[in-house]
C-alpha cells in the first residue's frame, strides 16, 4: 500500500545536502515521488509500504548525514513502530511490553477508526504474551502501534519449541528532554549535589539545575532510564522532585505558594517558641526588668525545653540537608546550618546537664539564671534563618511573574463548530482542523488561519506591538491575542504545546533552566565554599581557644557565628535570579532569549553581519516609481502594466498589480498575452500592441530605440530599483520601478549600533550596484554582495579569523547555516513557529530596533549578575572576619544569631538586586537598577554596623 510520507530533516545547509540526501532516498525500493528542499528542511516522498518501511527511510537520511523525523499521524506512527513480521503458516508467540498512563485523547480519523493522539507516561510492570496466527500478528501489531508511542515487542518467532529472545528489540529513539520542579533546596551546594546525582544515572546526558527557578532540566535516553528513575536520584540525595506538567498552568504557582505557606507556620512556631528567650536575653541587660525574680531560677528549663521542638523539629530539614550531602561526600548550607546550631545547642545542654549533675536540681537560684547556657542562639538561628528563606522564596517567586503572566493568558475554552453546531468546549478538547468562532472582545483559543470574516488583533502579547493588526481570510492568527472587533472563523492549525504561546513558554523555562557561561564561575566558588569556610570556623576556634586562652563559650561562638553566617546562597543566586527576570523581560518585548548563553553573549558583540531581504528590507517588492514620458497621466502607465502583468507570475508583476489594486484601477482585458523570458511581456489591448519590459525587449522585440529613457533607467537602476520601460508599436510611453523597499526603522537600528563601535556589514546575494543603494539607504559601509545562500557561513568565518565576535541577523531558515557558524544568531522576524527557528535570540516582530534592545538588556543583564556576584562575596569577605571576631578590637561583634540573620539578609538582597531589572524599558535609563547597588552598600554597612553594636557589648564579656 503506498502513502505520502513528509519527513522533516535537520541539518541540510545548501544544495549539496539535498542532492545528497536525493540520492540516498532515491536508492530505496519501494520510495518514489521525492522531493527535498534545504531551506524548508523538509522532505517529501510516496513510500511503498510493500516494498519498504519508514525506519529504511530515517535510516537512509541518517546515512546522507542529517536526522529526520516524520510527520506523526496514525498511519506513520504504525510504519514507526511495526517492524516485519517474517510469514509462517504457524502460529506466533507474541510477547508485548506496553505501557499506561496515557495523556491525550481518542479520537476518529476519516475511515471512522480510531487512533490515539497524546503521550504515553509509564511503561506497564507485567507483560503481555499471546499466540496468534500470522495473518492476525501483523493487523494486531498495527493496530496497537499505531495507537501507542513506541510500543516494545519481541521479534515474532514460529512456535516450533524455539525459545523467545531474552530482551525486546530496541526501537531507536532520539533522547528524551523532561522539566522536573524541586523542592528542598537551600543553597547553590544543594543545586550541585541534585546535578550530581542526576548525572551519575545511566542514560543522562545533561542535567542543569535551576536553584533560583528550583527546576532541574534533564536530556536522557529514555530507552536506557525512565522520569522515574530521575525523580528516585533526586529523592535519594534528599530532596523532592515531580515532573512538571505542562498543561497545568498552575501548578508553579500552587507548589510556589504551598512552599511559602509552609516556610510561614514554621518561621511563626519557632519565632513563638523563642521569643520567651528574647525576653530571658533581657536579664542580662535590665537587671531589674518585670517577672525577672519569678522567671530566673527556670529560664534554664524553660529555654531547653522551648529549643528543643526549635532545634529537632523546626530544624529538621536542615539536618535531613546535611545527611544527604554527608552521603554524598560533600557539604552544603544545610551542613553549615546544622553544625551552627547543634554547637550552640549540643554545648548548652552539656552546661545545663552538668549543672543539675552537679547541684541536684533543674533551676537556678533566686534571682539568677545558670551560666554559659545559649539556647537563644540555636532558637533564634533557626529562627532568623527561616525568615530568610521565607523572604527569599517570596523574592524569587517574583522573578518568574513573566512565565505565570503568560501562561494566564491562555483561554481555557474555545467555541467550535462541528456539524453544525456551535460548542463551548475545554481548550484540550480543540484538535486541528476545527473550525473556531471568535467574536469581538475574546481571546484567540489557539493558532489558525481565518477561513471566514475580518477584523483587527490585538497581538501585543506576541510582539509587544499594541496596534492592532487587521485579519483577513487566509490570515493566520495567534492563540491567546485578543480579537478587537469583528467576528470571525478560523481552522486551527496548532493546537495543545504546539501553539506559539505554548512554544514561547517552553522556550522560555528552558532558557530559564539553563546556564550562563558565567555562572560556571560561581559554581567554581560555590565547590570549595562549604569546606573552606568549615576549615576557617575550625581554625577560628582553635585560635581563640588554644593560642589566645579565651573562655570555652566565647570561642564556641566565635566558631557558630563563622559557620552561619557564610553564606553560598547569594553566590548560587546571583546569576539565575538575573537570568530569569531578564528572559521574561526580554518575552514582554517580543525577544526571545533561548538560554544563558545567548544572553551573555551578545553583549560581547563587537561585529553584526545583516542579511539584506526580509531583514534591513521588507522581503518584498513594490512599486516605488510610475513615470510618464508622453502626456498620459501615471494611473494610465500604471493601468497598461498591470494589465500586461496580470497573468504573468513573476514576483514584479505581482508587485505591480497590488499596486493598481491599491489605487483601485480597473485592469483592461488582454489578448495576444506573451512572456518573453528574461525580458518582459507583451500583448494587446483594445487593438493596440504593448510591451513592458528591459531595454532588449525594447530593441529586439519592439524594435524601439531607448533613447533618452535610458538615463532615466540608469538613474532608477543605481538607486537598486529594477526599472522597467512601457511602449506601444512606436514609441515609449513610460516607465516603472519596482524594488524592495527598506524598512522605516532599519536605518536607526544601524545608527544606534554604530554608535556602539560595532562594526556593521550587510550580505546579499544581489548584484554590487543594488546592494550599495541599499546600504546607502540605511548608513551600512561594509557590504558583502553577489554571495550565494550557501557561501554566507564562509562570509560569517572570514571575519571570525579577523578575531571579531560576530552576529549574523537573518531569517532564521535561509540564513540557518550562517546563523549556526556566528557567535551568536538572530533570527528576526519568526512569525508563529519561534521555537523552530535558529538562532540564540529571536526577534519576533520583526523590527532592528530590538537588536539593540536586545544588547541593552543583556549589558544591563551581566551588570546586575556580576553586581550579585560581588555582593555575595563582597558580604562574606566583610562578615567572616566579623563574625571570627578578628576586628573585636574595634568593636565589632556578631553573636551567631545575628550573623544568621545577616546571611539571610544577603541572599534577600541578591534577589532584590535583580528584581529592579523588571524596570527594563527600551530606550530609556533604569535608574532604579542604577540606585540599587548603591543602596546596597549602604545597607550592608548599616547591618553590620547595627549588628556589632548590639552584639559587642556582651559578646567580649565571656572573653
Amino acid at each position: 500500500m503506498k502513502k505520502k510520507l513528509q519527513l522533516k530533516i535537520k541539518g541540510m545547509h545548501c544544495r549539496s545536502c539535498e542532492i545528497v540526501t536525493r540520492e540516498e532516498l532515491e536508492a530505496l525500493p519501494g520510495v518514489s515521488d521525492i522531493s527535498v528542499s534545504f531551506q524548508k528542511q523538509l522532505a517529501t516522498l510516496t513510500l511503498d509500504r510493500s516494498k519498504n518501511h519508514l525506519s529504511e527511510v530515517i535510516e537512509a537520511v541518517k546515512r546522507a548525514g542529517y536526522q529526520a523525523m516524520a510527520e506523526e499521524t496514525a498511519e506513520t506512527a504504525a510504519d514507526k513502530s511495526v517492524e516485519e513480521v517474517k510469514v509462517t503458516k504457524k502460529s506466533i508467540p507474541v510477547k508485548i511490553e506496553s505501557r499506561i498512563e496515557a495523556e491525550g485523547k481518542v479520537f476518529l480519523d476519516d475511515q471512522g477508526q480510531p487512533f490515539f493522539d497524546g503521550k504515553i507516561i509509564k511503561f506497564q510492570k507485567s507483560e503481555y504474551q499471546q499466540s496468534l496466527g500470522n495473518g492476525e500478528v501483523k493487523n494486531f501489531m498495527t493496530k496497537l502501534s499505531a495507537s501507542l508511542d513506541n510500543p516494545r515487542f519481541l521479534n515474532p518467532v514460529p512456535s516450533s519449541g524455539d525459545s523467545l529472545p531474552d530482551k525486546p528489540d530496541q526501537i531507536k529513539t532520539e533522547n528524551s528532554r523532561v522539566s522536573l520542579s524541586l523542592s528542598g533546596m537551600h543553597c547553590s551546594s544543594c543545586a550541585q549535589l541534585i546535578e550530581r546525582s542526576l548525572k551519575k544515572v545511566d542514560g543522562v546526558a545533561t542535567a542543569n539545575i535551576n536553584f533560583a527557578a528550583e527546576k532541574a532540566m534533564v536530556d536522557f535516553n529514555s530507552q536506557k532510564t525512565t522520569v522515574e528513575t530521575l525523580i528516585k536520584a533526586v529523592e535519594n540525595s534528599g530532596y523532592k522532585a515531580s515532573l512538571v506538567d505542562q498543561k497545568d498552568t498552575e501548578f508553579e504557582a500552587r507548589k510556589r505558594e504551598a512552599e511559602t505557606k509552609q516556610l510561614y507556620s514554621k518561621f511563626i512556631s519557632s519565632f513563638l517558641l523563642s521569643l520567651p528567650m528574647l525576653y530571658f536575653m533581657l536579664f542580662d541587660f535590665f537587671p531589674n526588668l518585670i517577672g525577672r525574680s519569678f522567671f530566673g531560677p527556670y529560664v534554664g528549663l524553660l529555654s531547653i525545653i522551648l529549643s528543643t521542638p526549635v532545634q529537632f523539629v523546626l530544624g529538621y530539614g536542615f539536618y535531613k540537608g546535611m545527611w544527604s550531602a554527608f552521603r554524598m561526600n560533600t557539604f552544603n548550607m544545610d551542613s553549615l546550618i546544622a553544625i551552627g546550631t547543634s554547637t550552640a545547642f549540643f554545648y548548652s545542654t552539656f552546661n545545663y546537664l552538668s549543672y543539675v549533675t552537679a547541684t541536684g536540681t533543674f533551676l537556678a537560684p533566686f534571682m539568677e539564671k545558670i551560666p554559659e547556657l545559649y539556647f537563644e542562639t540555636s532558637a533564634f538561628l533557626i529562627t532568623f534563618v527561616l525568615l530568610g528563606k521565607w523572604l527569599e522564596l517570596r523574592a524569587k517567586g517574583k522573578t518568574s511573574e513573566s512565565i505565570k503572566k503568560l501562561m494566564g493568558l491562555q483561554p481555557k475554552t474555545a467555541r467550535v463548530i462541528r456539524s453544525g453546531q456551535t460548542l463551548d468546549l475545554p481548550i484540550d478538547d480543540v484538535v486541528k482542523g476545527d473550525i473556531i468562532l471568535v467574536r469581538p472582545g475574546e481571546k484567540i483559543p489557539v493558532d489558525g488561519i481565518i477561513s471566514k470574516g475580518s477584523s483587527a488583533v490585538d497581538e501585543s502579547m506576541i510582539t509587544g506591538e499594541s496596534i492592532p493588526v487587521e485579519k483577513n481570510p487566509g490570515d493566520t492568527v495567534v492563540g491567546a491575542t485578543i480579537n478587537k472587533m469583528g467576528s470571525f472563523e478560523f481552522t486551527a492549525t496548532r493546537v495543545g504545546n504546539e501553539t506559539t504561546l505554548a512554544q514561547i513558554i517552553r522556550l522560555i523555562e528552558e532558557a530559564q533552566g539553563s546556564k550562563a557561561p558565567i555562572q560556571a564561575v560561581a559554581d567554581r566558588i560555590s565547590s570549595w565554599f562549604v569546606p573552606a569556610v568549615i576549615a576557617i570556623a575550625i581554625s577560628t576556634f582553635f585560635v581563640w581557644f588554644v593560642i589566645f586562652g579565651s573562655t570555652l563559650s566565647f570561642a564556641l561562638m566565635a566558631f557558630t557565628a563563622v559557620i552561619v553566617i557564610a553564606c553560598p546562597c547569594a553566590l548560587g543566586l546571583a546569576t539565575p535570579t538575573a537570568l530569569m527576570v531578564a528572559t521574561g523581560k526580554g518575552a514582554e518585548h517580543g525577544i526571545l532569549i533561548k538560554g544563558g548563553e545567548p544572553l551573555e553573549k551578545i553583549c560581547k558583540i563587537n561585529t553584526i553581519i545583516f542579511d539584506k531581504t526580509g531583514t534591513l528590507t521588507n522581503g518584498k517588492p513594490v512599486v516605488t516609481d510610475i513615470e510618464s514620458y508622453t502626456d498620459r497621466n501615471e494611473d494610465n502607465i500604471l493601468e497598461i502594466a498591470a494589465s500586461l502583468e496580470k497573468s504573468s507570475e513573476h514576483p514584479l508583476a505581482e508587485a505591480i498589480v497590488d499596486k493598481a489594486r491599491e489605487k483601485e484601477i480597473t485592469l483592461s482585458e488582454i489578448e495576444g498575452f506573451r512572456a518573453v523570458p528574461g525580458h518582459g511581456v507583451t500583448g494587446t489591448i483594445d487593438g493596440v500592441t504593448y510591451y513592458l519590459g528591459n531595454r532588449k525587449l525594447m530593441t529586439d522585440v519592439a524594435k524601439i530605440e531607448v533613447g533618452q529613457a535610458n538615463d532615466k533607467l540608469i538613474r532608477l537602476e543605481n538607486m537598486g530599483k529594477t526599472a522597467m520601460l512601457l511602449a506601444d508599436q512606436n514609441r515609449i510611453l513610460g516607465s516603472v520601478a519596482v524594488a524592495d523597499t527598506v524598512k522605516e526603522n532599519s536605518r536607526e537600528a544601524v545608527e544606534k549600533l554604530q554608535k556602539r563601535n560595532i562594526g556593521i556589514y550587510m550580505i546579499t546575494g544581489d548584484n554590487e550596484r543594488t546592494a550599495q543603494a541599499i546600504a546607502d539607504q540605511v548608513g551600512i559601509k561594509n557590504v558583502l554582495s553577489e554571495v550565494l545562500p550557501e557561501d554566507k557561513a564562509q562570509e560569517v568565518k572570514k571575519l571570525q579569523d579577523q578575531k571579531k565576535i560576530v552576529a549574523m541577523v537573518g531569517d532564521g531558515i535561509n540564513d540557518a547555516p550562517a546563523l549556526a557558524q556566528a557567535d551568536l544568531g538572530i533570527a528576526m522576524g519568526s512569525g508563529t513557529d519561534v521555537a523552530m527557528e535558529a538562532g540564540g535570540i529571536v526577534i519576533v516582530k520583526n523590527d532592528l530596533r530590538d537588536v539593540v534592545t536586545a544588547i541593552n538588556l543583556s549589558r544591563d543583564t551581566m551588570s546586575k549578575v556580576k553586581q550579585n556576584m560581588f555582593f555575595a562575596l563582597f558580604y562574606n569577605v566583610v562578615g567572616i572576619p566579623i563574625a571570627a571576631r578578628a576586628l573585636a578590637f574595634m568593636g565589632l561583634v556578631l553573636k551567631p544569631e545575628l550573623a544568621g540573620l545577616a546571611m539571610a539578609l544577603s541572599s534577600i538582597s541578591v534577589v532584590s538586586n535583580s528584581l529592579t531589572l523588571k524596570y527594563f524599558r527600551p530606550g530609556r535609563r533604569n535608574y532604579i537598577s542604577l540606585i540599587a547597588p548603591i543602596a546596597m552598600i549602604l545597607l550592608f554597612s548599616l547591618i553590620f554596623g547595627g549588628f556589632a553594636r548590639l552584639s559587642s557589648s556582651q559578646a567580649m564579656t565571656g572573653r
